[in-house]
């Protein structure tokens, strides 16, 4: 009986210990500059893909000395934020103002703003905005590769290369080639200006680039301009080995059993 006593004793003293080190954290922790935001997360709502939209968040400094805020960054690039003033007097407020660009999204996205104080009890505080952004009916491009190797090509001859052109989009997809003197075909007939494939097709495009005159490694890229808003510019790359009629048949004659085989 007399243990279980000492026990209990021992655990109500050690529980008071504790509650009065808790309470004592608590007031040390509102000395200072403490940062107290009237709101930490905020809906954009429903946006359509590509429109910009600003939100400000305000906060006040309920502490008894100045908030320094020391630094404000975002989860991603989409998001710009810019703070009124990095020193806020104690019983005065700041602005946290909070660009957020819808462009390249889709769906339900949430991203974050990081604030930097010289509040001890919370130095890092964290804010949310959101959104859903709709995207409406329009044409997707996609490439089935974004390098072509050429492989060995003859001193003199073109350097070719096809690229087979997605639309998994909902609307027709218009192309465009760049490139200084290379010419394009399609179904074996010349692109004059623009290649255009419907919703939901593809095309397999034939691309010639005029001989060059060095011999060795070559490395070209085909600029494609579309309509689509989300990828309006992609590259796609053409590499191969120029290789003279002398290399050709030197190498001809060093592997001819392992091609004859």
């Amino acid at each position: 009986m007399k243990r279980r006593s000492l026990a209990c004793t021992f655990f109500k003293i050690l529980a008071l210990s504790l509650f009065m080190i808790s309470n004592l954290g608590l007031l040390l922790a509102e000395d200072g500059p403490r940062v107290k935001f009237q709101e930490e997360k905020w809906d954009f709502g429903k946006l359509k893909e590509g429109q910009v939209k600003t939100h400000v968040f305000v906060f006040d400094n309920t502490g008894d000395s100045p908030l320094l805020i020391k630094r404000v960054r975002t989860s991603c690039g989409c998001a710009a934020a810019l703070i009124s003033d990095k020193n806020v007097d104690p019983g005065k407020k700041g602005e946290l103002k909070v660009t957020f660009n819808s462009r390249g999204y889709e769906g339900n996205i949430a991203k974050y703003v990081y604030v930097e104080t010289n509040d001890q009890s919370q130095p890092v505080k964290q804010l949310q905005i959101s959104a859903t952004i709709e995207i409406p009916p329009q044409p997707r491009i996609d490439l089935d590769r974004y390098s072509v190797d050429s492989g060995l090509i003859l001193e003199g001859e073109p350097i070719p290369a096809k690229a087979l052109i997605k639309n998994r989009g909902e609307r027709e997809l218009s192309i465009s080639f760049s490139h200084r003197d290379a010419t394009y075909l399609y179904q074996g007939k010349p692109i004059v200006s623009e290649l255009r494939i419907a919703a939901g097709k593809e095309a397999e495009v034939e691309i010639k680039i005029p001989p060059r005159p060095k011999i060795g490694l070559i490395r070209e890229y085909i600029l494609l301009k579309s309509n689509d808003t989300r990828r309006p510019n992609l590259s796609l790359y053409v590499s191969g080995y120029i290789v003279s009629k002398k290399q050709l048949k030197e190498l001809f004659e060093k592997y001819e059993k392992i091609v004859r085989e």
